[in-house]
């Protein structure tokens, strides 16, 4: 289980939370902007308030930063049972393709 903390209005934050829905991915979501027991946790787990901080707690790694969250788990995301990898449709207003869709 990945666990995230994050706040809301964090684009990195964001942007994890994004790539994570794209690959079926589910947090435990602690925010720390509403909840100061989050924000000591954090702070305990990681030495700083910086996010988006992923904890899995399957193998005990933490990481900040969104762009080496969103490599591990790509690598680490659990396998679904019987459910196929679907990409989800990416609604673009160009031809460009935003780094929330990436992958």
């Amino acid at each position: 289980m990945f666990t995230l903390y994050y706040k809301p209005a964090c684009p990195f934050c964001q942007r994890v939370l994004q790539m994570g829905e794209n690959l079926g991915v589910e947090f435990d979501l602690k925010d720390i902007s509403e909840d100061k027991a989050c924000a000591e946790e954090l702070l305990q787990k990681g030495g700083k308030q910086q996010v988006p901080f992923l904890v899995d707690t399957e193998t005990g790694a933490s990481m900040y930063e969104a762009s080496d969250i969103i490599d591990y788990i790509r690598e680490h995301k659990p396998k679904s049972q019987g459910a196929q990898d679907v990409p989800k449709p990416r609604v673009h207003v160009s031809n460009a393709v935003c780094e929330s869709c990436e992958g």
